[in-house]
């Protein structure tokens, strides 16, 4: 098997007992990289001699006996959006492609703090706003399984890299779904961790600040084949950085939850026209964790309609004071039409609805933490359809219906709670799949389950990419 097949867990190992170099591993990655990454466009920026230089750094501290730390060697990537030193941090935006970084963004500093050498950057949309990784900067990221459809967004180009085998981790980032959605679309693993359990900011931007439901919602995350590596990249991304006010300092594994564990299913969102085959999926998943000793049982969570238009609510107002009129000046002519789109089905408010916004929000999520003291865990379609066709949000129909498969995706991100994709299923070429929702702080519940489901379904194996 190339080591470019191996999951991170595997690789590692095998680094660490000097049965691979990280050189061997670099170089495996980055050849993998030149055959399928011309016909996908996930990865945009390659950073080939600083990968092989930092591996050779890696090999030497080896040789050195120097004690390794748990990613050493292992080749990642990192998406467009965040900060790297000396990099552009150009967010798919053509003004933007000079913007140098100064320093790491603190997960790009704990990847590297963990040993992982990062060989590229992934494709997303401009501003990181669509669920198409698609702009006038780098181009169009495809779905390796059918490149007709998304590969999902924002992090497309983490998710469909991820899946074809260019690194066994992928940053990606998180605010209404682009950490899972991409999970989903391309069948693999999406971790979108909850609220301060990742330190995240940009130093380049750090000063600026964010508005409010980007500071309550946005989140980093990994994209992996397997569920033990994002288990293993949620360790290594959760060290601390104490600029960021948000990060707490938590166990990564929890105190255990009553036995036998309840998990609350929800095969058809509600307000959502949901897929038969998505539907099924969360069934399937339902029937893998009654396998194993869970409780479940279809039963509604408190508030899912309103919660959809509260996010909404918080976020077109958010855009649209702040970020639309950038998109409108620097943006390329889809992402501008996808905003526009949006902004004509869901209009922003005024500060008093704003903030009866927030404060709605906060009612919610004290019955929802009531509600996960009974069921601890809460499963969804990731997204309510199948995976739409590219470019289909450029007008407002086409957009009503991106949004309304969106719906399942909104929850977790509202309520700052973590969530995790994993495949269950198969629908033609592509995946179906499904996300485990928790408590704030309990990745460890979604990843435990996780585990479960992909015991049955199946590890993710890295594919070939379909032609376009």
């Amino acid at each position: 098997m190339d080591l470019w097949q191996l999951d991170a867990t595997d690789l590692a190992r095998l680094i660490r007992n000097g049965k691979a170099s990280a050189v061997d591993a670099v170089d495996s990655v980055l050849k993998r990289l030149g055959k399928v990454n011309p016909v996908i466009n996930a990865v945009v920026r390659v950073y080939e001699e600083e990968a092989r230089a930092a591996a050779e750094t890696a090999d030497a501290a080896r040789a050195r006996g120097h004690a390794l730390p748990p990613l050493h060697g292992v080749p990642v990537t990192v998406k467009i959006n965040v900060d790297v030193a000396g990099q552009p941090t150009d967010n798919g935006v053509v003004p933007l492609k000079d913007f140098v970084a100064q320093e790491d963004s603190p997960v790009v500093a704990n990847l590297r703090h963990a040993g992982a050498i990062i060989v590229g950057r992934t494709n997303a949309p401009a501003f990181s706003m669509r669920i198409f990784s698609d702009n006038a900067l780098h181009g169009r990221t495809l779905n390796p399984r059918d490149p007709s459809v998304t590969p999902g967004g924002s992090s497309g180009g983490a998710g469909a890299a991820t899946a074809t085998g260019i690194g066994a981790i992928a940053h990606g980032n998180d605010i209404g779904g682009s950490v899972r959605i991409p999970a989903y679309c391309n069948g693999v693993v999406g971790l979108r961790t909850g609220f301060a359990r990742i330190p995240s900011f940009n130093p380049s931007s750090a000063n600026v600040g964010r508005p409010v439901g980007a500071v309550l919602m946005a989140v980093q995350g990994p994209h992996t084949r397997t569920v033990r590596d994002a288990r293993l990249a949620l360790e290594v991304m959760a060290r601390g950085d104490r600029r960021d006010w948000r990060w707490n300092d938590v166990p990564m594994q929890g105190p255990p939850p009553a036995r036998p564990i309840k998990a609350a299913i929800v095969p058809e969102f509600p307000g959502a026209k949901t897929h038969p085959a998505q539907a099924a999926a969360v069934r399937q998943a339902g029937k893998h964790l009654q396998g194993a000793g869970y409780v479940v049982e279809e039963i509604l969570p408190p508030d899912l309609e309103r919660g959809v238009e509260l996010w909404h609510m918080i976020c077109v107002t958010d855009v649209f004071a702040g970020l639309w009129p950038q998109m409108q000046k620097m943006g390329d002519p889809d992402g501008i039409a996808a905003m526009r789109a949006w902004l004509e089905l869901h209009k922003p408010v005024d500060l008093t609805t704003y903030v009866a916004a927030l404060t709605e929000r906060e009612g919610m999520l004290f019955r929802w933490m009531s509600f996960l003291q009974q069921w601890p865990l809460v499963i969804f379609p990731t997204l309510a359809d199948l995976p739409p066709k590219q470019v289909a949000d450029v007008t407002v129909e086409g957009q009503k219906q991106v949004l309304n498969s969106m719906r399942p995706a909104l929850i977790a991100p509202l309520l700052g709670l973590p969530g995790l994709a994993v495949p269950v299923g198969r629908h033609d070429k592509l995946r179906t799949g499904i996300q485990i929702m928790a408590m704030r702080n309990r990745e460890d519940l979604c990843l435990d389950a996780g585990e479960v489901i992909e015991a049955a379904e199946g590890v993710v194996a890295p594919i070939d990419p379909v032609p376009a």
